[in-house]
């Protein structure tokens, strides 16, 4: 079965940085394009980045220049390098494969990890 699993989160101070690491399993991954999402509670999910299978990446407004997505093909392994840490990015995050659409419209597989809570201080 499809299993995605988030690590790395955590807390740190504004204007630090962090690396979330997604494992993926169960799916084709190298053939898959990959996302990550937050989610702040009581707000819906927001597409934070992508990558295609061809590397080709985007990225939210909020997050442009401070977050950079990439992937291990090799390790069946999406990554999210987040610096410059603001509190508004404080949120779970979640990856995902993204089955179909276009940035920012992308719908995601109905397989969600446990996510990986991000909580940043000022």
């Amino acid at each position: 079965q499809v299993q995605l699993v988030e690590s790395g989160g955590g807390s740190v101070q504004a204007g630090g940085s962090l690396r979330l690491s997604c494992a993926a399993s169960g799916i084709n991954f190298r053939l898959s394009m990959m996302g990550w999402y937050r989610q702040v509670s009581g707000k819906q999910r927001e597409l934070v980045a992508n990558i295609a299978v061809g590397g080709s990446t985007n990225y939210a407004d909020s997050v442009k220049g401070r977050f950079t997505i990439s992937r291990d093909n090799a390790k069946d392994t999406v990554y999210l390098q987040m610096s410059s840490l603001k509190p508004e990015d404080t949120a779970v995050y979640y990856c995902n494969q993204l089955i179909s659409g276009f940035w920012p419209n992308y719908r995601p597989s109905n397989y969600w990890g446990q996510g990986t809570q991000v909580t940043v201080s000022s």
